[in-house]
């Protein structure tokens, strides 16, 4: 089979609240700045704003569902996301509410895009969830919100979770709910996004690399008989617009490296768009030739510069990519 892929790049920022890194001090996000965030995004003509999530992290970061509720506020057009949400970490029947609710507050434009994460191991014993057993939970987790999503009793008999006949209301604004992207490099990621969901969204990865995922993808659909009318295409990609590679490099890997607590020189060359604004370009050239179709850019370097390098993309990078936007 063929995935049902869109013919047009979509692009997105990664992150809503965000310190500076490094920093040192106490750090208090404020509203009048993300709101002057999601209305610089909307007014340059971006397509959606996704964070992310974690419980225990290298540096702070807030709750991804809290900061979108209230990003929503201040977007009449942009679709909102999660990228990804770490849902193994957390019972599906509540979730399922609260993103039934965020699909209702930002009027159907909301992604849920879900991963099973294991790279901070104490996050998971913090949350009294055995570490091995995180993708099963995912999977099931999956199978629970969608039942609870369709507005009728369901009930639900599994491995990790039980309940009787129970209704939910209001259901999400999407039929059906939000779609569900799901994130991973395992073989088991993409049987999950193969047979559960309804895109794949990436992450630390070649174009080549991307597109030997979504042949696996494919298979795996094909094998199982799935009929898939839709299926969407993400990257989130780390970038750095500089007027060297060199300026570039040396900003975003001082940003990844401490965001990750290790040297990360290697895989900023390898996975990041860092350069001049042609350069950028020719990298999301290539991830879209491999199959993406929505590009959610984290623009690393210091925080205090990011709504420069927002505005030097649009102005600067958009332009290169007319021919597939």
């Amino acid at each position: 089979m063929t995935l049902p892929l869109a013919s047009k790049l979509k692009t997105g920022i990664m992150t809503l609240h965000r310190r500076s890194e490094p920093a040192t001090g106490p750090w208090e996000p404020s509203i009048d700045e993300l709101r002057h965030l999601v209305e610089l995004v909307d007014g340059l003509g971006y397509d959606s704003l996704f964070t992310g999530d974690h419980i225990a992290f290298a540096i702070p970061i807030l709750d991804p569902l809290l900061q979108i509720a209230q990003a929503a506020a201040f977007s009449r057009r942009l679709t909102f996301g999660t990228c990804v949400y770490l849902l193994a970490l957390r019972h599906p029947t509540p979730v399922a509410k609260q993103i039934a609710t965020l699909d209702h507050l930002t009027e159907g434009r909301f992604v849920f895009g879900v991963g099973v994460g294991g790279e901070f191991p104490g996050e998971f014993a913090a949350s009294g969830i055995p570490h091995k057993e995180r993708g099963a939970r995912v999977n099931e987790g999956i199978e629970v919100v969608r039942k609870l999503w369709r507005g009728e009793k369901v009930a639900h008999q599994g491995r990790f979770f039980q309940f009787p006949e129970t209704l939910m209301l209001p259901p999400p604004r999407q039929a059906g709910g939000p779609p569900i992207w799901v994130g991973g490099r395992t073989d088991a990621a993409l049987k999950r996004a193969a047979l559960l969901c309804d895109g794949y969204v990436s992450y630390v990865i070649t174009p080549d690399m991307f597109a030997e995922a979504l042949a696996k993808i494919e298979t795996f659909a094909g094998e199982a008989g799935r009929s898939i009318d839709r299926f969407d295409t993400a990257h989130l990609l780390f970038a750095r617009i500089d007027d060297s590679y060199e300026a570039a490099f040396e900003a975003a890997n001082k940003t990844l490296s401490t965001r990750y607590a290790m040297d990360f020189s290697k895989a900023t060359k390898r996975y990041a768009a860092i350069g001049r604004p042609e350069d950028v370009a020719e990298r999301l050239h290539a991830f879209y030739d491999a199959g993406v179709r929505h590009i959610v850019m984290d623009l690393v370097g210091p925080y205090e510069e990011r709504d420069r390098q927002i505005e030097r993309f649009a102005r600067e990078v958009k332009p290169l990519l007319a021919d597939i936007l």
